[in-house]
């Protein structure tokens, strides 16, 4: 759990740039900020899995699917209301909680299937 933390740390604020931050969100356009900000988070947690359990590789490749998924919901549901900080949207930081949430038990699962495996 603490491997998938750091990495989500690391992928998600450290080398996440405005670019895919933003673009990730938006009605059109999202695709390739998107692909971007999850290969990052692949590549990271393939290279610390490697490193610690090269067995569970393609545990990488499961957690980037996922974070996919939950980034591209978060994207259509923040396009199709307006939700941004700029606009100062009511839901903005909630999202940013639910979004932050699913990625945590993400790992959390991901490092129970790794534990009991």
């Amino acid at each position: 759990m603490l491997l998938l933390t750091v990495k989500h740390v690391i992928a998600d604020f450290v080398l996440q740039n405005s670019w895919m931050a933003i673009g990730k969100d938006q009605k059109t356009g999202w695709a390739l900020p998107l692909l971007a900000h999850c290969l990052v988070h692949l590549a990271v947690a393939m290279v610390l899995i490697l490193v610690v359990a090269p067995r569970f590789w393609f545990v990488a490749l499961i957690d980037f699917v996922i974070h996919i998924i939950i980034d591209r919901l978060k994207g259509i549901i923040a396009s199709s209301f307006g939700v941004t900080l700029e606009q100062a949207h009511p839901w903005f930081w909630t999202l940013i909680g639910v979004d932050q949430a699913l990625h945590h038990l993400t790992g959390f699962g991901l490092a129970i299937f790794m534990a009991a495996n």
